[in-house]
């Protein structure tokens, strides 16, 4: 694990991230930690770009969406009977 020292920290920041740490029961570290971890996160919009590379890539190797698409039994049969409506 690495350790970071953030020097020249304002007291009024000092201040409102310990309020926030207690607000969220916990201590200024974690709270910092958490702080961090949220910033570095993949965005939606990034996550959702990967998932759509992921399918790309499986789907070039099957021959493309086609291919894909083709094995996709048709929805004639809908809408179903909900077991809700007997």
């Amino acid at each position: 694990m690495a350790t970071i020292t953030v020097r020249d920290l304002d007291d009024e920041v000092r201040s409102r991230l310990r309020v926030r740490a207690a607000e969220n029961g916990r201590s200024m570290e974690a709270e910092v930690r958490a702080i961090l971890e949220a910033a570095v996160r993949p965005s939606r919009t990034e996550r959702r770009r990967a998932g759509l590379e992921r399918a790309r890539a499986l789907a070039a190797e099957v021959g493309g969406f086609d291919d894909v698409f083709a094995n996709i039994p048709p929805r004639a049969d809908y809408p179903r009977e909900s077991p809700f409506d007997r």
